[in-house]
C-alpha cells in the first residue's frame, strides 16, 4: 500500500459566495471551511442504501448535509459540544499523487471550528467498512490535517445511549425553547444537584418548564449524565456555560 505525501498537497472547496478555489494547502491554512459551501451535493434516489438529509444546527443557525444516519449522529454530536462555533459538510476536495503519479481525491464528511481557533476534520465510516483503498485516504487526510495543526477525527459508531439523550435533548435545541423567566428560576433551582423531575416541579407547571429544561440541557448551561439512559430521577446539575 502506497504511503501518503508529506506535502504535494491542494484543495479545492466553494467560497461563501459561490466561486471555486483551488490552492495548495500550505496556502489554505486560515481559510474559514466552517462557512464553505459543500463541494458536492446531497442527492436521493429510489432504491439508495443511505438516508440523506439536512440538520437544523443551533450552532450555525442553519442547515448542515449528512449523507447517511451515521453523520447525522456525528452533526449533531457537533452541534452538541460547546466548545464548536462553525461546522460545514463535504467542506474540500482534497488532492494528492501516489507514489506512481497517479491522483486521488477524498472529501471529508465535517469541518468543525472550535471557539479557541483550532479545527477539526471529521470522516464517518463504520470500522467494519473500511476497506484498504479507504485507509489510503484517511491516512493521507491525517497527514494533511497534521500539516496544518487540525485534529483529524475517523468516527464509527457512536455510543447508543449517549446518542439517544442527545437526539433527546435535539428536538429542544431551537432558541425557541429558551423562555424567562423560566430559564432563570431553572438555573437557581438546579443550583444545587437535584432529580429532573423534582426541580421541574419545584420550577412550576412541568409541561411549561419541561421544554426550557430540556433546552438548556442541551444549551450545557445544566449538565446531566448522559452515558445512562435519561430519566426522571436523572441527578441535573450546573453545566459548564
Amino acid at each position: 500500500m502506497a504511503s501518503p505525501p508529506t506535502e504535494g498537497f491542494e484543495v479545492a472547496y466553494i467560497h461563501p459566495g459561490g466561486s471555486e478555489v483551488r490552492r495548495l494547502l500550505s496556502d489554505a491554512w486560515a481559510v474559514r471551511f466552517e462557512s464553505v459551501m459543500p463541494v458536492r451535493g446531497f442527492h436521493s434516489y429510489k432504491g439508495q442504501r443511505h438516508l440523506p438529509g439536512l440538520w437544523w444546527s443551533s450552532t450555525v443557525g442553519g442547515h448542515v448535509g449528512y449523507e447517511s444516519w451515521l453523520e447525522r449522529d456525528h452533526v449533531m454530536l457537533l452541534d452538541f459540544d460547546p466548545s464548536v462555533i462553525g461546522m460545514s459538510s463535504q467542506p474540500f476536495w482534497l488532492f494528492w499523487s501516489s507514489e506512481n503519479s497517479k491522483g486521488i481525491s477524498h472529501v471529508p464528511d465535517y469541518f468543525a471550528r472550535r471557539q479557541d481557533g483550532s479545527a477539526i476534520v471529521v470522516d464517518c465510516r463504520p470500522a467494519d467498512r473500511r476497506k484498504p483503498r479507504d485507509w489510503v485516504k484517511f491516512d493521507a487526510t491525517q497527514r494533511a490535517c497534521d500539516f496544518l495543526g487540525w485534529e483529524f477525527r475517523l468516527v464509527g459508531m457512536p455510543d447508543p445511549i449517549r446518542v439517544g439523550n442527545v437526539r433527546w435533548l435535539a428536538g429542544y435545541r431551537h432558541p425557541r425553547h429558551r423562555l424567562e423567566p423560566v430559564v432563570s428560576t431553572l438555573l437557581s433551582v438546579f443550583a444545587d444537584p437535584r432529580p429532573l423531575m423534582d426541580g421541574a416541579g419545584l420550577a412550576g407547571d412541568p409541561i411549561a418548564v419541561l421544554p426550557v429544561l430540556f433546552h438548556l440541557l442541551w444549551q450545557q448551561e445544566l449538565a446531566v449524565d448522559l452515558s445512562v439512559p435519561l430519566h426522571a430521577a436523572s441527578l441535573v446539575s450546573s453545566g459548564v456555560r
